[in-house]
């Protein structure tokens, strides 16, 4: 017998265990598909579904910036301002001390109830993961820019599905996952990050991934990092404030 036909006979074989083993399933104790261990640890949830829940770590309480870090390692010098941290332009982005990989995070911002200026201009900031991968905050709201750079963007790589945005002056919330990329010892990419975001709980990017670390200028490119990096808050100049920041590592 040829090894094709062996190849198919065993193939086939193994189909039919497959069926009956099924069958029997279906047929016999309704316990035999049932998973008991490992069991799922409890987690208090927020009395609310912004409130962060009870094994998150908070990043910003309204109070003090305590687990963030300017650039050279010193304090911040952002505002604090009735519970928010508000940019101060020119200061220069901030650092969250702890590096972080996969994570689900929250945080809402808020973008000048005065309008001014219009596309990049209006609100700009930025959430990068892994210091390198950007979500794009920016007023969208009747304020028309390219697509890819526009609030609930990844920016200069994937579009939102819909432009989710309120006013300016309003509050907004981003729930994100985010599952960091992987690497070979070589620098080559094993796996590429993910994300998934919700823009005031609608889904803008679902499971999207992405191409490499944000660029200004140029294609996203991938470049190896650790497992764990701080996540940045940008300086744009632009004076938008920043509340109940938590995040869950996964």
């Amino acid at each position: 017998m040829k090894r094709t036909s062996l190849f198919f006979t065993a193939l086939l074989a193994g189909s039919s265990l497959a069926t009956m083993a099924q069958t029997q399933l279906r047929n016999g104790d309704p316990k035999l598909s049932e998973q008991w261990t490992p069991e799922p640890r409890i987690v208090t949830p927020g009395k609310t579904s912004t409130d962060a829940p009870a094994d998150a770590i908070i990043l910003f309480n309204g109070k003090d910036a305590s687990a963030f870090r300017a650039k050279d390692g010193g304090a911040v010098k952002w505002k604090i301002e009735d519970g928010a941290l508000v940019v101060a332009g020119g200061t220069g982005e901030i650092y969250t001390k702890d590096g972080f990989g996969d994570c689900q995070l929250h945080i809402e911002w808020r973008t000048p109830a005065e309008v001014k200026g219009d596309g990049q201009g209006r609100g700009n900031s930025g959430i990068f993961f892994m210091s390198r991968y950007e979500l794009q905050v920016l007023d969208s709201y009747n304020n028309r820019t390219y697509s890819n750079g526009q609030a609930g963007s990844i920016y200069k790589q994937l579009p939102p599905m819909v432009n989710a945005s309120r006013p300016p002056g309003e509050w907004q919330t981003y729930d994100v996952i985010f599952i960091a990329p992987q690497f070979y010892e070589d620098g080559s990419v094993k796996s590429q990050a993910r994300i998934t975001v919700f823009h005031n709980g609608v889904l803008v990017q679902n499971n999207a991934t992405l191409a490499g670390g944000s660029q200004y200028i140029g294609l996203a490119v991938y470049e190896k990092h650790s497992s764990k990096e701080p996540i940045i808050l940008q300086d744009h100049g632009n004076p938008t404030a920043f509340r109940n920041i938590w995040i869950r590592p996964l």
